[in-house]
């Protein structure tokens, strides 16, 4: 059985202080609670206040984004080494919104997946088609795509820590939401890419989340299914007892 991640991406949201008091508030409504792998990945001005709130608890901190190079004169960016210094076990890598609005490519993907992997992170990679590529049905050959171009170049055993977020940009903060068959057919087609890649050993443990309007409604659906390995949630692990409600699934 693949245990199951349950990730939060606060994007843009929350000051340390802010951090600091979700966290109190989060770790007793989790308490005791490994079914599943508990992530927060706040802004990284929040990184190290949250690492040290959820310090020898079971939620784990990550960051959103990391550059690809270990130093130099790179103003505004982050190093792999500088994320495990504060407090960082996970990065997310590729999301829908680095590729929308910051000029991500499936070939800066790569470069940052690769680095991520040499600094021990584990990275959570983002693919998803948005509805323009749904609705011309091509959403088979875009995460095909994305997957075989991020995975270039990058052994199996290096990419034993990384695990794929399936989101669907449509369903990005609309509210709207994937059917549990649509995210498995998806999940299906990125695990296909990974036994291409990797072999069918890595593809089977590979851990496949789903994002997309995650809520506490419909979090114990779309975990039901076996392709199903966790979630990225956005908007509603922005509160305690929303993100608490879905990892209790």
């Amino acid at each position: 059985m693949r245990k199951k991640i349950i990730a939060a991406n606060w994007k843009m949201y929350k000051t340390p202080e802010e951090a600091r008091a979700f966290v109190q508030s989060f770790l007793p409504l989790v308490a005791g609670h490994t079914r599943d792998e508990i992530v927060i990945c706040p802004p990284s001005i929040d990184i190290a206040v949250a690492a040290w709130a959820a310090k020898d608890s079971n939620v784990k901190i990550g960051a959103q984004n990391m550059y690809w190079e270990k130093e130099g004169a790179y103003t505004g960016e982050l190093s792999g080494a500088m994320l495990i210094g504060a407090g960082c076990e996970y990065v997310i890598l590729g999301h829908s919104e680095r590729r929308q609005y910051f000029g991500e490519t499936d070939d800066t993907v790569n470069r940052r997946l690769e680095v991520a992997l040499e600094a021990n992170l584990s990275p959570i990679l983002c693919v998803g088609e948005v509805i323009e590529e749904r609705e011309a049905g091509i959403t088979e050959e875009v995460l095909s795509r994305q997957c075989s171009r991020a995975f270039r170049g990058i052994s199996a055993k290096k990419a034993a820590k990384m695990s794929i977020a399936y989101e669907p940009v449509w369903a990005i903060g609309t509210g709207k939401t994937a059917t549990p068959e649509m995210a498995a057919e998806a999940h299906a087609v990125i695990r296909h890419e990974a036994n291409k890649t990797f072999g069918k050993e890595y593809a089977d443990q590979l851990r496949i989340l789903y994002g997309g309007s995650v809520k506490p409604e419909n979090a114990k659906i779309l975990m039901s299914q076996s392709e199903i390995d966790g979630a990225l949630v956005g908007g509603a692990s922005l509160k305690p007892d929303s993100f608490a409600a879905i990892v209790k699934y």
